[in-house]
């Protein structure tokens, strides 16, 4: 191991470390020297019965490879070689995280591996998750879908295609929020359900799947948007595959009327103040359960004039994660002035998109006590948006 740097050889040996105490969560490789990569991710697989890294490399050319390695002091030199490879180095585990970094000089520095190696070699650490080879058998959609299929993300051998990789796993992640909050919507009947927003309806199609083939319900099912043409080609795959309970309406939101109530509505990354569109719909509609993923927020970083934060909006990338977090705790304060339990969770891996806050919604009982709570909040939610505007 001459060849290598001491601290190289430190992270490589707390990663195996880690990957024997099954404790390792992730070890994230950024800043490639060759540009063609643009981060290699390491996790723990079970392959065939046996433990194993599994590196998987993305490429610019959208291609991800793949690479196993396994968790014994053999290994180390091509840990080395993964580490020497790259500028930066995640290390992140049960116990704790340590960080790699080089300099274009050559300067190394490595923080936390010393303390974060001393908790792995303690008793009682929690274990992370260790996935399989095949992921797709945990995923609720497969990638054998017939729908995927007309929609372009996976080819006729149920293959996701590699440029849709991050789009199948965002499917399944938002299935599983409305598997969360199935419990919520009404036992008996049909559900009705609306996609506002829709624009290509990946979750259209993947939501009612999952409504209809496989928790067996019976769905009604609308999709809105304004535009025309994806609205005529979402009908087409709804006929071809046979979702006759899906359809798809070209208008503005604003003036559609929902044909019945809505007992959940759903919007994925809804441009700026669509989202506000959205949720204004859905309150107005008195939906039982609502799943909305904003996407841009620019409407407030062109109003914002607080004083007193100042200090953060002078600096415009700072201005606009303000604004991002401020804009999300509004909606939510106003969904809470209007009768609803609220919360933020992230939908996806923060890696695969940055736009990953989903805004969760469920009405509640309009007690004498709620409605007093109704209260509260409106008057925090106008508090906070005149202080945001520099009104009080």
């Amino acid at each position: 191991m001459s060849n290598f740097d001491a601290k190289i050889v430190d992270l490589a040996s707390a990663v195996l470390l880690a990957a024997r105490r099954q404790a390792l969560k992730k070890c994230v490789f950024s800043k490639h020297i060759d540009k063609t990569v643009q981060k290699t991710v390491i996790t723990l697989k079970s392959i065939s019965g046996r433990l194993c890294l599994q590196a998987e490399s993305f490429y610019a050319d959208n291609k991800a490879r793949h690479e196993n390695i396994a968790p014994r002091s053999e290994s180390l030199p091509r840990l080395c070689e993964l580490i020497s490879s790259c500028m930066q180095v995640n290390l992140i585990t049960t116990a704790g995280e340590c960080e790699y970094k080089a300099s274009r000089s050559g300067k190394i520095t490595l923080i936390g591996v010393s303390n974060l190696v001393s908790k792995l070699n303690s008793d009682g650490i929690d274990k992370a998750q260790i996935g399989k080879n095949n992921n797709e058998k945990n995923y609720i959609i497969t990638a054998d879908a017939p729908f995927l299929q007309y929609l372009g993300v996976s080819d006729k051998n149920g293959r996701v295609h590699d440029k849709k990789q991050s789009k199948f796993r965002q499917i399944n992640k938002f299935v599983e929020n409305v598997r969360d909050i199935y419990p919520h919507l009404p036992k008996d009947g049909a559900l009705t359900v609306y996609d506002l927003c829709c624009g290509k309806s990946y979750l259209s199609f993947a939501v009612y799947h999952y409504l209809k083939n496989v928790m067996g319900r019976d769905v009604k099912m609308y999709g809105v948007d304004l535009k025309a043409d994806v609205i005529e080609y979402c009908n087409t795959v709804a006929h071809d595959v046979g979702f006759d309970g899906l359809s798809f309406y070209c208008a503005d939101i604003t003036k559609y009327e929902c044909k019945d109530a809505p007992d959940l509505v759903i919007s994925l990354h809804a441009c700026d103040i669509a989202t506000d569109i959205v949720l204004d719909k859905a309150i107005a509609e008195n939906a039982k359960v609502i799943l909305s993923t904003p996407c841009c927020h620019h409407e407030l970083n062109h109003k914002i004039k607080c004083k007193p934060l100042s200090f953060v909006t002078e600096h415009s990338m700072l201005r606009q994660k303000l604004c991002d977090a401020a804009t999300d705790a509004l909606r939510l304060k106003r969904l809470e002035a209007n009768n609803y339990s609220v919360v933020a969770v992230e939908l996806i891996d923060p890696e695969e998109t940055p736009k990953n806050i989903l805004l969760r919604a469920f009405k509640k009982p309009a007690t004498p006590a709620n409605l007093k709570r109704c209260e509260a909040a409106r008057q925090e939610y106008e508090a906070a948006r005149l202080f945001l505007l520099g009104e009080i």
